[in-house]
């Protein structure tokens, strides 16, 4: 599953809108679309801000696992 798939799941899941989660992550909707459709690459920046708002991690965005909860916080 590609990243730009996961990140409309993760929002269609938690019965968001673009317009809500592009006001969380502090960037437009329109960029936000892109960025779900695979249109604009996800930067490191986003990537932090969208695992955190989800409560997961930055692999589970990028498909690098299909464990959704997050790492535990460092000490």
């Amino acid at each position: 599953m590609s990243q730009y798939r996961r990140i409309r799941d993760l929002r269609e899941d938690s019965d968001l809108s673009q317009t809500q989660v592009a006001a969380a992550i502090n960037c437009s909707q329109q960029v936000y679309s892109n960025y779900e459709l695979g249109q604009r690459s996800l930067p490191p920046e986003i990537l932090i801000a969208l695992a955190s708002f989800h409560h997961t991690s930055v692999d589970y965005l990028l498909g690098r696992t299909d464990v959704r909860e997050p790492y535990p916080a460092a000490k």
